[in-house]
C-alpha cells in the first residue's frame, strides 16, 4: 500500500511539473488578442480563481506532509499565516531558533509546499522554526510579501520565550525570493534595541538585486527549464508592477542613469565575478543607452528594500555572518557571488556552498525518492550542518 501511495504522489508530482512548465507562459499572458478567445484560464474566465491561485491549489494538494518527530502548529501574527514546527523530543533548555520564508517567485510556494523541508530542518537540526505564509500575486504586489515578512519576524523575536527559543541562537532564513527577504529584513533589523540580534542569515540561491540581468549566469542559464531568465523578469516586473513592455528595456540596462552605474558597478558588476564562471566570447554591452522615460517607470529597482545588494557598506559591516549557497545551473547564481564578495570586503563571515550540479529549486526535491536528485541532498546537507554548528 505503501509503495502505492509513493508511486501515485510522485505521478502527481511529475504531472503538477510539466503542467506548470507549460502553461506557465499562460499565466502571466498580458496582451491576449481578441480573435483568440480560447486562450486564458478557464477557472479565471468564470472568476472562480486565478491561474497562480489554482495552481498552488493544486500543488499544495498533491505534497504529503510529513511531521514524523516534529509537533506542528498553525498560527496567525494578526493576519499573517505563519507555521510553527517543534521537535518532539524533550530538551535540556531553550532551542535554536529558525525563521524561514518560502520560495516560488511570489507566484507559487505555500506554507504547505515547503511544510516537508521545515519539518526536516526542525527535526535533524533540533531547532523550533516559524515559517512565514505571506501574500502574494495576483492579488498582492511589493511591499506586501516584505512587510509579513517583516511583521511576522518582529512577532516571534518578541515572543522567543513562550517557543522555548534561545534569543541568542535566532537565524533568518530563505529560499529563493524568500533568501531575498532574509537579507533584506537582516539589515531592516539592524539596530533594533528592542529584539535580539539575529545570529545568522542562511540564504539558499537568493535573488538580490534587480537591475544587472547581464551577469554571466544570466546569460549562461538563460534558458533553464526551473527558472528561465524570461521568467524570472516576468516576475520581477509583475511584483514590482512593472509593465512587461520594459522587460527588454531592463535587459539591456537602458534604465539605469550614468551616475547610478558609476556608483553601483563597484557593486553589480560583471568584474566581481570569479573568471571560472565566466564563458568565452564577447559580453554584451552593458549598460545600454539611457532611456529616462523607462527609468520613471522602473526606478523601485534601485531601492535597497527591492536590492539589498545597494546597502551602503556601513551597513553591510553591521550584519550577521552568512551561510549562502549557489547552484551552477541557476540563473541567479552570481547574486549570490556578489553579496558573498561584498560581505567578505566588510569582514562579514561568510560560509559559501556551491553546487556543481545543482539547479534553482532543487532543494524542494530533497525527499522526493526517484525524483530526487544528489544535489537535492547536498544542498539540505549543507543547510543541516551549517545550522548544527550554530
Amino acid at each position: 500500500m505503501i509503495l502505492v501511495i509513493t508511486f501515485f504522489t510522485a505521478v502527481c508530482l511529475l504531472i503538477l511539473g510539466v503542467s506548470v512548465w507549460v502553461l506557465i507562459e499562460e499565466i502571466f499572458t498580458v496582451h491576449v488578442p481578441l480573435a483568440i478567445t480560447h486562450r486564458g484560464n478557464l477557472l479565471e474566465k468564470m472568476k472562480i480563481c486565478s491561474m497562480p491561485r489554482f495552481f498552488r491549489f493544486i500543488q499544495d494538494l498533491v505534497v504529503p506532509k510529513n511531521n514524523f518527530g516534529v509537533l506542528v502548529k498553525n498560527l496567525h501574527f494578526g493576519t499573517i499565516p505563519v507555521r510553527l514546527f517543534q521537535p518532539k523530543t524533550t530538551s535540556s533548555g531553550p532551542r535554536r531558533g529558525i525563521i524561514f520564508y518560502h520560495g516560488g517567485g511570489c507566484v507559487f510556494g505555500s506554507l504547505d509546499c515547503f511544510h516537508n523541508m521545515c519539518s526536516y530542518l526542525a527535526r535533524e537540526t533540533d531547532s523550533v522554526v516559524m515559517s512565514v505564509g505571506y501574500r502574494q500575486l495576483p492579488d498582492h504586489h511589493h511591499p506586501s510579501t516584505l512587510h509579513d515578512c517583516l511583521n511576522a519576524t518582529i512577532h516571534f523575536l518578541k515572543d522567543l520565550k513562550t517557543y522555548g527559543v534561545d534569543p541568542a541562537r535566532v537565524l533568518i532564513s530563505g529560499e529563493s525570493v524568500g533568501a531575498g527577504a532574509a537579507a533584506i529584513i537582516s539589515q531592516l533589523l539592524l539596530g533594533r534595541q528592542d529584539l535580539p540580534q539575529i545570529r545568522a542569515q542562511v540564504l539558499i540561491y537568493p535573488i538580490l538585486q534587480a537591475i544587472n540581468f547581464q551577469l554571466p549566469s544570466y546569460q549562461q542559464n538563460q534558458n533553464d527549464p526551473f527558472l528561465s531568465r524570461k521568467f524570472l523578469m516576468t516576475c520581477v516586473c509583475k511584483y514590482l508592477a512593472i509593465d512587461l513592455s520594459l522587460i527588454d528595456a531592463m535587459l539591456k540596462g537602458n534604465v539605469i542613469p550614468p551616475e547610478y552605474w558609476k556608483k553601483y558597478k563597484k557593486w553589480l558588476s560583471s568584474d566581481n565575478i570569479p573568471q571560472r564562471f565566466k564563458s568565452q566570447g564577447s559580453q554584451p554591452e552593458f549598460p545600454g543607452l539611457f532611456n529616462e522615460t523607462a527609468y520613471l517607470e522602473t526606478n523601485n529597482i534601485f531601492d535597497v528594500e527591492v536590492s539589498p545588494l545597494l546597502s551602503d557598506d556601513k551597513i553591510v559591516a553591521q550584519l550577521p555572518e552568512a551561510f549562502l549557497v549557489s547552484c551552477e545551473y541557476d540563473v541567479l547564481r552570481d547574486d549570490t557571488l556578489l553579496y558573498k564578495k561584498r560581505l567578505e570586503d566588510q569582514g562579514i563571515p561568510v560560509t559559501w556552498y556551491h553546487v556543481e550540479d545543482g539547479f534553482h529549486g532543487c532543494i524542494l526535491l530533497f525527499d522526493k525518492n526517484i525524483f530526487s536528485f544528489p544535489c537535492s541532498h547536498k544542498v539540505m546537507n549543507s543547510v543541516v550542518s551549517y545550522i548544527k554548528s550554530i
